[in-house]
């Protein structure tokens, strides 16, 4: 799925934030629609930064959290996952059972949080636009690269997923199925490496904010925004209970959309005109 540009609200540059009128009124929202509407249940961070993303922006989400467990709105905890790996909880101060809701999510969290898994997911939604891309005219020429055409990015170890071409324009792109944003450190370097090798940068993304959004396009690129996670066919029942359990939003379809690719190559052929 795509949406255009204007669809994301601006949010400041992390660097400059001051404290958001946005955090009021998602403290607001999170009050009634998250712990209002499900006082009973308990809630990681990550589940509630992407139930209510297409309102608010990950950051804001946080801060309204921390703010309501401040007030002693909500209750929090911290519980461990796995080796290295810790999870935040919320929920209700009504709640009775909440540890017992909450091992329960540790459960579904562990198992699609281990490496196998991660893995898998990345390399399908690597997959995924690789057979959908050459549909429309974009043909891979690059696979993890940080060269092209003899132009070679030396300034930090971060490849390209892909570069691909089209009616002689090259496309360096990053592809990201996770939840979470791309780091803002990352998209900076592979803007960078794009503008090196002379090509036009591609983020292929689930999520991202207006900013980094802005970034891209200013750039010279494009932000493919796809919003649901793709999981490969072989954990269709993992995603299919962290759908339903969670509310995450991932998914298992067959092919990505043609409407998705279409929009970009409208968007391309419009800069093949100087648009």
């Amino acid at each position: 799925m795509f949406y255009d540009y204007d669809d994301f609200p601006e949010i400041p540059e992390a660097e400059e934030r001051p404290r958001d009128h946005k955090i009021d009124e998602a403290k607001q929202y999170l009050l009634k629609e998250v712990f209002g509407n499900h006082s009973e249940e308990v809630f990681y961070g990550r589940q509630i930064e992407v139930m209510v993303e297409r309102t608010f922006f990950h950051w804001i989400t946080n801060a309204a959290l921390a703010e309501l467990v401040a007030e002693g709105k909500i209750q929090t905890k911290k519980l461990p996952v796995r080796a290295g790996l810790e999870a935040r909880f919320y929920w209700s101060k009504g709640v009775r059972y909440w540890k017992r809701e909450a091992n329960k999510i540790v459960t579904l969290i562990r198992r699609y949080s281990v490496e196998e898994v991660s893995r898998a997911i990345g390399d399908h939604g690597e997959l995924m636009f690789d057979a959908a891309l050459p549909r429309f005219g974009f043909m891979p020429v690059a696979w993890n690269t940080q060269e092209y055409k003899g132009r070679k990015w030396t300034t930090t170890g971060h490849n390209l997923d892909r570069v691909f071409e089209r009616d002689e324009v090259g496309y360096g792109a990053e592809i990201k199925n996770t939840l979470d944003y791309i780091e803002r450190e990352e998209l900076e370097s592979k803007i960078g490496m794009c503008k090196e090798l002379g090509i036009r940068p591609l983020f292929i993304l689930r999520f991202a904010p207006k900013n980094y959004i802005d970034m891209i396009i200013k750039a010279g690129g494009y932000a493919m925004i796809f919003e649901w996670q793709l999981y490969p066919p072989g954990f269709a029942g993992l995603a299919k209970e962290l759908k339903e359990t969670l509310r995450l939003k991932v998914d298992t379809p067959r092919r990505i959309s043609d409407g998705t690719i279409q929009k970009f190559l409208l968007w391309h052929r419009k800069q093949m005109k100087g648009g």
